[in-house]
């Protein structure tokens, strides 16, 4: 029997706060993603394609106390809902259980199959590229943190501190995706993303009118 996950995943969510960087478009945008590389990569799409529409089936706001959980809760609310609604491919189960779990930065877990490994990248690349931007600036409106420090946008003179401005999350955290990803496809597709968020971090700096800063080689 064939599983319709994005029914399942839809009636599981239900009328829970709308988060829209976590919202239905993100889910599939992943599935995509990881549907391509697991072709580049030839991995298991019966591994693939549960783990890629359930991977945050348990959302757990940036802010929320168990925030780091939220991947567990996904995976173990994932195998509930395939063995209830028949699942066949039981030894799948704990491939598609790891995938989910170790595809959160939160939980910080390596993922140890190619199929998690995929999960994880196609996650991370929707945090860049121009619907990184979006998503970045969308999470800190919702908790309400300023899009960047009014007197050093850029950090130049003070710490990053991601937790208080959107624009610093660019540099502490999403420009280093792009050696952390695990497949080379995944690589690949990474580089143009994260060089259209520099020209965005360029056209900004221009608009706010900052001289252009020498830029470290560890920001390459």
């Amino acid at each position: 029997m064939t599983l319709d996950y994005r029914s399942l995943l839809i009636r599981e969510w239900g009328e829970e706060d709308y988060d829209p960087s976590h919202d239905l478009g993100h889910i599939e945008r992943v599935v995509e993603t990881a549907s391509f590389l697991a072709r580049k990569e030839e991995a298991d799409f019966d591994v693939i394609l549960p783990a890629a529409w359930f991977h945050d089936i348990v959302n757990l706001g940036k802010d929320h106390p168990k925030r780091e959980k939220a991947s567990l809760y996904s995976a173990d609310r994932a195998i509930f809902l395939l063995c209830e609604y028949g699942y066949e491919f039981k030894d799948k189960m704990d491939g598609i259980h790891h995938a989910i779990h170790a595809h959160s930065f939160s939980a910080n877990i390596v993922p140890e199959t190619i199929e998690a490994q995929i999960i994880q990248d196609a996650d991370r690349l929707d945090a860049l590229g121009s619907i990184g931007i979006m998503r970045t600036f969308t999470v800190s409106g919702m908790l309400k943190r300023p899009m960047f420090h009014s007197d050093d946008p850029f950090a130049e003179h003070r710490s990053l501190d991601d937790q208080q401005f959107a624009l610093d999350h660019f540099e502490e955290k999403l420009f280093k995706i792009g050696t952390s990803l695990n497949t080379r496809t995944a690589r690949l597709l990474a580089g143009p993303k994260i060089k259209l968020m520099r020209q965005f971090m360029d056209q900004l700096r221009s608009e706010l009118m900052i001289p252009q800063a020498a830029r470290s080689s560890s920001a390459a």
